[in-house]
């Protein structure tokens, strides 16, 4: 029996080199997950009543609870934690993923976006939901001294994607043991690049997603105390950019600056009128920011530079006033330099630094989430998120596909304080762990389950679709 599981899965697997992304091929039925005697599972009927949805919430965070599981998880993020990786170059963390699939005999697909990993759990057919992680670290020296710091100089996972990514693990573990209960397919979904890189943007364009009906994401926060959750329905994290300019004039001595045309002076004013788009020509119900954050020119006191560099960001609530300021940015910067006699020009060298749209929680899936959530956790563990002017590059996935992106909170007080993201001294409390495991496998099988109950009573003209 062992060698006819081993030839399925490969007879599986080639077949799903051949379709993926496009998923738009019939394929065989994967091979069963190899499973252990002790571990429960699930039953569910074949018409499934709403007690069974109810209670799948609390035994997928019971299983996710359990001790062996739960140590694995922790030794998973803290191997990851010990070697960060930027953008683009998580190699080694996408590595140690893929081997943990090939041990649940879960089919993946590998590169996706040079380091991306998309692994398929379920009948191989529809419906389709999508389960996110973010795997990249920051350009940081932790400052945190304890067993497991970062090996590596100069990186550090300082924004939980570490732990991120060991959930989804665990998640995919817990489905795959339950996977007679799937009524559709998971797509597990290890992204890269997420801090600055557009990740998901190129994950989307490799078409993998291209199929997918849903997708949910979460993030450990140290704002929240553990057990409870936060989300709203609609726009949560605003759209943003990046600019740069350089404003460029004539210099010279500093003692004689009538024979100089000064960018510093110039840099200061675009700096000055660059406010004034928010507080003067933008509606304050209308949230918007537009921030320099960075001055460059000159290295002497007594000389007047060539030219200054700035730069910044800008964001906004919507694709119309995001649109507004970008143009408004470089007016004020090109017309306000040639006030001074300066010339200006503007990048927003969007191919290394895409545009983030605004993340907006799809409204039927942050209900199904506050279902799943509210039987897990309790209704009054369930906080109402406030937009915030932080971006996510999930937001790449929501725009294309009905998303939900939450919270998940993390903060214990008999633990000491928990800092937060893109600090040094980030810490994350791993008794957080199972929680997100659990609410991964419990969205994903209560939207394969409910959506296949309505597809029955629908149009049978169904494709088997991977």
């Amino acid at each position: 029996m062992e060698v006819l599981r081993l030839c399925l899965m490969a007879i599986f697997g080639l077949v799903m080199a051949l379709v993926i992304p496009s998923i738009n091929a019939q394929v065989p039925e994967p091979a069963p997950a190899p499973t252990s005697d002790a571990t429960p599972t699930l039953s569910i009927s074949s018409i499934l009543n709403k007690e069974e949805l109810a209670n799948i919430s609390v035994n997928f965070l019971n299983l996710a609870k359990r001790p062996e599981l739960f140590d694995w998880i922790v030794r998973i993020r803290r191997t990851i934690h010990e070697n960060p990786e930027l953008g683009f170059e998580e190699f080694e963390t996408s590595k140690l993923i893929r081997n943990e699939l090939d041990k649940m005999g879960i089919f993946y697909k590998y590169p996706v976006a040079v380091t991306g990993v998309v692994g398929f759990s379920g009948t191989g057919k529809p419906p389709f939901v999508a389960l996110r992680a973010d795997m990249d670290a920051l350009a940081m020296q932790e400052e945190v001294d304890w067993e497991h710091k970062s090996k590596i100089p100069g990186k550090m996972h300082a924004c939980g994607h570490d732990a991120h990514v060991a959930m989804l693990l665990g998640a995919a573990k817990i489905l795959q043991e339950q996977r007679d209960i799937l009524q559709g397919t998971v797509l597990l979904v290890f992204q890269p690049a997420e801090e600055g890189g557009g990740g998901a943007k190129k994950m989307l364009e490799s078409g993998i997603l291209d199929n997918v009906d849903a997708i949910f994401g979460l993030h450990i926060s140290p704002m929240s105390p553990i057990g409870t959750v936060a989300a709203s329905s609609g726009p949560i994290m605003a759209g943003s950019g990046f600019f740069e300019a350089v404003i460029k004039g004539k210099g010279g001595h500093a003692a004689i600056p009538q024979h100089t045309i000064d960018p510093i002076l110039a840099a200061s004013n675009i700096v000055v009128s660059l406010q004034h788009l928010v507080s003067r020509e933008t509606d304050p119900l209308d949230s918007q920011v537009v921030t320099v954050a960075k001055f460059k020119g000159g290295g002497a006191f007594n000389v007047i530079p060539d030219s200054v560099t700035i730069g910044g960001t800008f964001r906004a609530f919507s694709k119309e006033s995001f649109a507004q300021l970008k143009q408004r940015i470089v007016e004020v910067i090109t017309r306000q330099a040639a006030v001074q006699r300066c010339n200006a020009t503007v990048d927003f060298d969007t191919k290394n630094r895409p545009f983030y749209p605004v993340t907006v929680n799809n409204k039927a899936l942050h209900e199904q989430f506050r279902n799943v959530a509210g039987q897990m956790l309790g209704i009054d563990k369930i906080i109402a998120m406030k937009p915030t002017m932080g971006t996510e590059d999930f937001s790449f996935f929501a725009e294309a596909i009905p998303g939900c992106f939450y919270l998940l909170g993390m903060v214990d007080e008999t633990k000491g304080r928990f800092e937060s993201g893109h600090s040094p001294f980030y810490r994350v409390n791993e008794d957080v762990l199972p929680y997100g495991v659990a609410l991964h496998a419990s969205l994903a099988t209560t939207y394969l389950l409910e959506h296949q109950l309505k597809s029955t009573t629908r149009d049978q003209n169904v494709h088997d679709e991977l």
